[in-house]
This record gives C-alpha cells, sequence and structure tokens, in this order.
C-alpha cells in the first residue's frame, strides 16, 4: 500500500489483523471485503476526476459563450469604429490644428491613424498576435 491513503492502509492492517485472529477459513471473506473497500475507494477517486474535468469542460465552454470569437472582428464594429474616428477627428483636427497649428494637425491625425491601424491589425497581424482557439493547448495566444 501507498503512505499516500493512510485509510486504506488502517483497513489492510485491520484485516491482516483480523485474519490472524479469525484464522485461515475466513480469508476469502476478509480478502472480498477489503478489495470492497479499495473499489469503493477507487470509484470515488474516479468519480472526482470526471467531475473536475466535466466542471472545467463546462466553464470553458461558458467561457467561450461569454466571448464568441470572431464577432470582435465582425465588419459591423470595423464599420462603427471608422464612423466614431471620422467624427473624433473633426474636434481633435480643430483643437491641434488651434493650438499647434499644422505641427498639432499633424500629431492629432497621426493618433487618429494609429489607432485605426492597431484597430485594423489588431486580429490580422502577427505582428500584434492573433487569438488562438480555445479548445487549443494552453497557450492564448501565437507568436
Amino acid at each position: 500500500m501507498d503512505a499516500r491513503d493512510p485509510e486504506l492502509k488502517k483497513e489492510l492492517d485491520a484485516t491482516l489483523h483480523a485474519r490472524r485472529e479469525l484464522g485461515e477459513e475466513y480469508d476469502s471473506a476478509l480478502v472480498e471485503s477489503f478489495l470492497e473497500k479499495v473499489e469503493q475507494r477507487l470509484d470515488g477517486s474516479v468519480d472526482r476526476r470526471v467531475r473536475r474535468q466535466l466542471a472545467e469542460q463546462q466553464m470553458a465552454v461558458a467561457r467561450d459563450a461569454r466571448s464568441p470569437q470572431g464577432s470582435s472582428d465582425s465588419w459591423g464594429e470595423r464599420f462603427g469604429f471608422g464612423i466614431v474616428s471620422l467624427v473624433l477627428a473633426i474636434p481633435l483636427s480643430a483643437i491641434g490644428g488651434g493650438v499647434a497649428e499644422l505641427p498639432g494637425l499633424l500629431v492629432a491625425w497621426a493618433g487618429i491613424v494609429g489607432v485605426n491601424v492597431v484597430q485594423a491589425a489588431r486580429h490580422s497581424s502577427p505582428l500584434f498576435g492573433r487569438r488562438k482557439d480555445r479548445s487549443g493547448s494552453g497557450s492564448d495566444w501565437e507568436e
């Protein structure tokens, strides 16, 4: 017996002690009783492992359902992001051009273009890392 299960070791010791006291005529009953306890212990261990794996799978499915892949790269989101960028470009251009004239205007538009480039490249460029399928191996990111 392994020292990892002291209760089962106690059961074996008790079974061996009972065999010495009762004699050989009770061997089969004692062995059968001990094996039944081992089987119950194994069944409990397997049940716990199966329940844990099912819970982990359910959590992974729930996580994927909350954040479906591909939806963040939809045409509607990209279109909306572009419209919002253009709408915000008007006041940013006015503020940048009014405060610092041409250099301010260039800085404002460089920021607008930079934000849009990052948004566009977020799901398609290896530079920013593409998301992997969550059902794959441990890491969520590809290099």
